[in-house]
């Protein structure tokens, strides 16, 4: 069975240290130096639940309640999470299932984008026979790509889940990442969008077409995803830090300040959170800075 070392989990699916560890104290995942397969697709889906703004005390109250009312001992693997707003609702036999509220409706939409909620399907579509086809399939993709020379199979899964169901946003993201490896920008910017466009809340989509569009040096457009994921996710910390590095690069160094100032508190440890707060007191340094008094309170305020 592979195993991944606590660097490749973060490298793999670009998590902050920070985030792993607040998952670890919360109890959703063993801390581990040394994580299983189904330990990367469980944080994997605590990644993507993350970027759809739920927070980490829901997903633990939630993913409580599922296993007092199925029975099931690891909700996050024997199951399929769905974000509803600010909760986490499960979809089981062709409903969607909040096991705090103990509240149903049925699973009209099998993709992302309504939240699995009332979209009719084409007169013929079995919506609870796709559902666990097409997830069975995005889980066997996820492993091959985990597996030397089998990339292209994975490809391939992907694609066809995108036939069976074009709104699927995660399947869009994953196969949006190996053209990026592969340095297919352009290949990999079209997936983004479409996940985009499957899913307009999915902040994740919005940060990794932000990446490609850096990556093409079309910063202005990477800056515009970015802050479109921060406006999902306020306290997406790799968006402000990527956005703080674009601001850079445009030399609006005000800009970059306000990011670095925002990663290094949502982040305050590890080299990256050094780098954004010597990064900041560089621009603070440059800046001429004028103290003003307004309403008795004092102020640092840039001069022009």
């Amino acid at each position: 069975m592979s195993r991944y070392c606590r660097e490749d989990v973060v490298r793999i699916l670009r998590l902050p240290v920070r985030q792993l560890a607040k998952w670890e104290k919360a109890g959703l995942v063993k801390t581990s130096e040394e994580y299983s397969f189904d330990e990367l697709v469980k944080l994997r889906k605590l990644r993507d639940l993350g970027a759809s703004r739920i927070s980490v005390k829901s997903i633990v109250r939630s993913v409580d309640a599922m296993q007092k009312v199925s029975g099931m001992a690891n909700p996050l693997l024997e199951s399929v999470a769905v974000g509803c707003g600010s909760r986490v609702a499960w979809r089981q036999h062709g409903a969607l299932v909040d096991p705090v509220t103990r509240q149903m409706a049925f699973d009209f939409d099998l993709g992302p984008k309504a939240g699995g909620m009332a979209v009719v399907h084409k007169r013929g579509q079995d919506p609870v026979g796709q559902n666990g086809e097409t997830q069975e399939m995005f889980l066997r993709a996820v492993r091959l790509e985990e597996i030397p020379g089998r990339l292209n199979e994975a490809k391939e899964i992907y694609e066809t889940i995108l036939e069976m169901n074009p709104g699927h946003a995660a399947a869009a993201i994953n196969l949006g990442t190996i053209r990026y490896n592969e340095r297919d920008y352009a290949g990999a910017e079209g997936m983004y969008r479409r996940a985009t466009e499957a899913d307009p809340e999915y902040a994740l989509a919005f940060f990794d077409l932000g990446n490609v569009l850096d990556e093409q040096q079309r910063l202005p457009e990477a800056i515009d995803a970015y802050e479109r994921a921060l406006k999902l996710v306020p306290q997406y910390a790799d968006a402000h830090y990527n956005l703080a590095l674009a601001y850079e690069r445009t030399k609006e160094s005000r800009k970059a300040l306000r990011h670095w100032t925002a990663y290094a508190q949502l982040d305050p440890t590890g080299p990256w959170s050094n780098h954004a707060r010597g990064q900041a007191k560089r621009i603070l340094a440059s800046e001429r800075l004028a103290i003003v008094s307004r309403h008795g309170r004092t102020m640092m305020k840039m001069a022009g």
